[in-house]
């Protein structure tokens, strides 16, 4: 929510909000604690369904890896770093909603955005530009 400038009541209001997850399945956690990869037959058969249902959609945050596989396929880089960092090619080129891809807001990823500062810098005004654009 922070990364967006919403407040916690805008974000849970199913009028301007989905989460779509990827699996639609949990599929467990890994050794080390960390969810598994979303099983591969989740996404075909549960997410067209779900997002054809859902034309209104104005902006897309392809938030990790298989969103990002999923939302800009063959177009995404050969990391999820490279393709954050390639936000600009996504968000404004885009033939249905607009795709903005993103590093997963957790924790884990305290490092990752310490050792890319343009996140903050260059992105996340964009993000919070085009979310204030879609309030009502």
């Amino acid at each position: 929510r922070e990364w967006m400038n919403v407040s916690c009541d805008e974000f849970y209001d199913a009028d301007r909000f989905a989460i779509v997850p990827m699996g639609f399945c949990f599929p467990g956690y890994d050794a080390k604690g960390s969810d598994m990869p979303p099983r591969l037959e989740c996404a075909p058969h549960w997410r067209q369904t779900v997002l054809s249902v859902m034309p209104q959609v104005e902006l897309v945050l392809a938030v990790g890896q298989y969103a990002q596989a999923w939302h800009l396929g063959s177009a995404r880089k050969k990391t999820m770093t490279e393709t954050v960092q390639n936000w600009r090619n996504y968000l404004f080129s885009n033939e249905r909603a607009p795709v903005l891809p993103l590093p997963h807001p957790s924790w884990r990823n305290t490092a990752w955005l310490k050792k890319n500062p343009w996140f903050s810098d260059e992105l996340l005004p964009v993000l919070r530009e085009s979310v204030e654009r879609l309030k009502p």
